[in-house]
């Protein structure tokens, strides 16, 4: 038996999935690099929201399993985290991008005189 077992799943599924997977992060890097800096607060955002849904199925998944290993339960455990993470810093940074182009309140000057400073301050 050349390959058994392993060589079959290696060759078929496996090998599939991974392939798909490496041309994926191909093609993401090439569509992200040609992003122009003023779309990359909109693109985040609606990542930030793929995200989401995507930490909504692994919740799904999690309560679904039937009998899941403790591998199972402790990988998809920690993909919730770090997805969640992810989700949350990712709205920190676009909340902060944004907060960067509104307008700045305007401060009212300072109308007391010299005397009540000077009281205040004592």
């Amino acid at each position: 038996m050349a390959g058994g077992v392993a060589g079959d799943v290696v060759s078929g599924g496996l090998l599939a999935n991974l392939a798909i997977l490496v041309l994926a992060g191909f093609v993401g890097f090439a569509v992200i690099s040609k992003v122009p800096n003023t779309l990359h607060t909109p693109l985040m955002s609606g990542t930030n929201a793929i995200h989401g849904i995507v930490l909504l199925g692994g919740l799904v998944v999690l309560g679904r399993l039937p009998d899941p290993s403790a591998l199972d339960a402790v990988i998809l455990v920690v993909a919730i985290a770090f997805g969640m993470i992810n989700v949350v810093g990712g709205f920190l940074v676009t909340d902060r991008m944004l907060g960067m182009f509104k307008a700045k309140a305007k401060r009212e000057p300072d109308r007391r005189t010299d005397e009540a400073r000077a009281e205040e301050r004592r």
